[in-house]
């Protein structure tokens, strides 16, 4: 049985709270299944509600005022006794009725119950509620399985992790044996990706066209979404931007093009579609920054950016099965960066890292830059043999110090030939790059180079605020 990391919350939401919890997340991302499982665990009385294998349940919540006809209602309804202080009240699917979500104040308030949800599309189900339950309500967002949520298929010691967390932190050479085994198993993690219900076939089968009907059975399931959400005079554009992705990674610029859906289409009448795909979670955005300084959310532009999807091993099955091959084969004629750079941007995000990528017209892009708690981190993504060529990487590093690259850049504004010609950098010099590829760890300068597989480590870092004085 495969643990999430997404068990901890929950279950720390059991022992410890009194809000409700919302589960949310992108379809088959295995909500429903950590759920049940967290609270069986913990041997909790709980009933379940599907809002939509059930919807009188939703014709209760709807037509129901007074909490205590509520629940009466609702254990009417299960057969079951709502004991209070006992049961939790578990309504999954609740994007079919998301009124729900403003009720929570006051269920919680009522005391006498706890309440958990889960459901699909709430970042677009969610949007624009008349009222928020600010206070009474947490949230937990999910992914498919990360690259170390998937290690656990093959039962790696913990030694062996410890000498790879050691090489990390450390920055030194990994054992040429067990690197060569973490390629092939990230390569593995690439055609199979982390969605729960594939990956479970492959432990069981070994059979990757079994995972690719799966995958291809999830990716209906999406397109079925779009049609059901889509406004009559935009039919489509959310299958086709959608379908579109692979191509647009594949591309040596991988900026998403909207004149690639329609040379007619113009970025402003597409702009509630892009919305749609990445707050349904199906599709993630990598925004620009006009400037690689700290916030990077302040220098974001908006209608600029590259779009990933949710899981690499769906973007793989949509490449097909000749691309598969090619990837555990370790095939050096295939274009494998948009491959890289998707699990890369999945893997961040799961681990609540927002990824940005920066342009320099004059020098080329930086695949990545992030912040942790004391600046700015780019990031270049290498699939090839060649990952020490990084020219836009290094003359961004030389101009972050302030170092002469044949061109006037002073230490005020060494960034301002960004994609924004306004932009002006604040001459902040950026400690350290990284650079992800096949190779074994390297530093050299100011450049660390990692195995790609070595992201499984990566954390969000908590800035360390100093104490405050309280009093006048």
């Amino acid at each position: 049985m495969l643990k999430r990391k997404a068990e901890k919350q929950i279950i720390d939401w059991i022992d410890h709270s009194k809000k409700a919890l919302l589960v949310s997340g992108v379809r088959q991302a295995g909500k429903t299944y950590i759920i049940r499982k967290c609270l069986e665990e913990k041997g909790c009385e709980y009933v379940e509600f599907n809002l939509i294998r059930q919807p009188e349940v939703v014709d209760i919540l709807e037509g129901t005022t007074r909490i205590e006809d509520l629940i009466m209602r609702l254990s009417l309804f299960s057969g079951k006794e709502l004991v209070p202080g006992e049961t939790i009240l578990f309504f999954d699917e609740i994007q079919r009725c998301k009124d729900i979500v403003t009720r929570v104040k006051f269920l919680v308030e009522y005391g006498r119950f706890r309440y958990i949800m889960s459901g699909s599309l709430l970042g677009v189900e969610l949007t624009g509620l008349s009222s928020a339950p600010v206070g009474y309500m947490e949230r937990l967002e999910m992914y498919p399985l990360d690259f170390e949520e998937f290690l656990q298929i093959y039962h790696i010691s913990d030694a062996v992790m410890k000498i790879l967390r050691k090489a990390y932190t450390e920055r030194t050479p990994v054992d040429e044996v067990i690197h060569k085994r973490m390629l092939e198993l990230f390569r593995e993690y690439l055609v199979i990706g982390g969605m729960p219900a594939a990956v479970d076939l492959f432990r069981e089968s070994g059979d990757i066209n079994a995972v690719m009907r799966e995958h291809q059975a999830i990716i209906d399931l999406y397109k079925l979404d779009f049609t059901q959400y889509e406004a009559e005079d935009r039919k489509l554009i959310l299958t086709n931007t959608y379908e579109l992705i692979p191509a647009e990674l594949s591309e040596k610029n991988k900026r998403f093009k909207v004149a690639d859906i329609d040379k007619n289409l113009r970025y402003e009448r597409m702009v509630d579609s892009f919305v749609w795909l990445w707050k349904a979670g199906v599709a993630i955005p990598v925004f620009n920054v006009t400037e690689p300084a700290a916030p990077l959310l302040a220098n974001k532009k908006n209608s600029l950016f590259k779009l990933f999807l949710s899981d690499v091993g769906l973007l793989t099955t949509m490449y097909g099965s000749v691309t598969k091959l090619k990837i555990l084969n370790d095939d050096s004629d295939l274009n494998k960066g948009g491959i890289y750079e998707n699990a890369v941007t999945t893997e961040l995000v799961s681990k609540g890292i927002q990824p940005y990528y920066y342009n320099s017209k004059k020098h080329g892009e930086i695949d990545f830059v992030t912040e942790d708690g004391e600046g700015i981190v780019p990031i270049e993504v290498k699939s090839g043999k060649d990952y020490k060529r990084h020219s836009a990487l290094t003359w961004f590093m030389g101009a972050s110090a302030g170092e002469k690259t044949g061109e006037a850049i002073t230490p005020e504004a060494p960034f301002g030939d960004s994609d924004d010609p306004g932009a002006e950098g604040q001459g902040k010099k950026i400690r350290t790059a990284f650079v992800l590829s096949n190779a074994n760890v390297e530093v050299v300068g100011d450049i660390v180079y990692l195995p790609v597989y070595m992201l499984l480590f990566a954390t969000r870092e908590e800035v360390e605020f100093p104490a405050l004085k309280r009093e006048f």
